[in-house]
């Protein structure tokens, strides 16, 4: 019999995985319904559905291995980078889901980030000087955009490669209109180094300073809630690190 892995597990959430099922475990049946709905919609390699049976959805493992980890060096290929650049643009250019969700406004953004830091001094989580230095390179970042088709939390442990081929994406449930950079520097997060391998697949229309501003502004409003939830930010090459190398 296959052992149960945890993947991940915490106050919102749990994943499970037995053999090459997956077993995610949401209390929340409109992220389900995101991720359900947004799978069937993408032109991109995505799980195949098992079964769902609230607060239940079983999918199938994808094959391949994760693109790479926040905190440890990718050794994915430039080429394998290139490829999930060019399938990403795929997703980018896919017509809006009618129903999937809403794009934050810039002043909730704003307010929320506003907040954040000050959350982030008050409690003296960080030093006064890094939030400073930081919230002025996210200011960037918040700026007007076209909302696209974005996968909403495209962190590089959810794209799986074979090779140089991308074989798949997963964990879909925050896919809905947004911009499509905070995809790009969402992937990218403490892997800077392997940016313009990513963009040359990606192609045209990219402004590298609001992917910079998006390293910091998404890092700014992690850190309070990954440390709340059990997951450590200050660990080597992590949202703490990506803050440090701004200054």
């Amino acid at each position: 019999m296959d052992e149960v892995e945890v993947v991940v597990a915490h106050s919102e959430r749990a994943t499970l995985r037995v053999g090459d099922v997956f077993l995610k475990v949401d209390a929340d049946q409109a992220r389900i319904d995101v991720e359900v709905e947004a799978m069937a919609l993408v032109p991109v390699p995505t799980p195949e559905v098992l079964w769902r049976k609230p607060p239940v959805l079983a999918i199938a493992a994808v094959p391949g291995t994760v693109l790479g980890r926040l905190g440890e060096p990718s050794t994915a290929s430039p080429a394998a980078w290139a490829a999930v650049g060019a399938v990403i643009r795929k997703l980018h250019d896919t017509p809006l889901p009618p129903r999937l969700g809403r794009a934050r406004g810039l002043d909730e953004l704003t307010a929320e980030l506003d907040v954040e830091c000050e959350l982030l001094v008050t409690n003296g989580v960080l030093p006064a000087d890094l939030v400073t230095r930081n919230r002025e390179v996210a200011e960037a970042a918040l700026r007007p955009w076209t909302p696209a088709f974005t996968h909403g939390d495209l962190q590089i442990v959810h794209v799986f490669v074979d090779g140089d081929e991308v074989s798949g994406i997963i964990d879909w449930s925050e896919a809905g209109p947004g911009d499509p950079l905070y995809d790009l520097a969402t992937l990218t997060l403490g892997h800077e180094e392997h940016l313009d391998d990513l963009v040359a697949g990606y192609g045209t229309d990219v402004d590298l300073d609001v992917i910079r501003a998006w390293w910091s502004l998404r890092s700014l409003l992690a850190i309070r809630w990954l440390a709340e939830h059990g997951f450590d930010p200050t660990a080597p090459g992590c949202e703490v690190d990506v803050l440090k190398s701004r200054m």
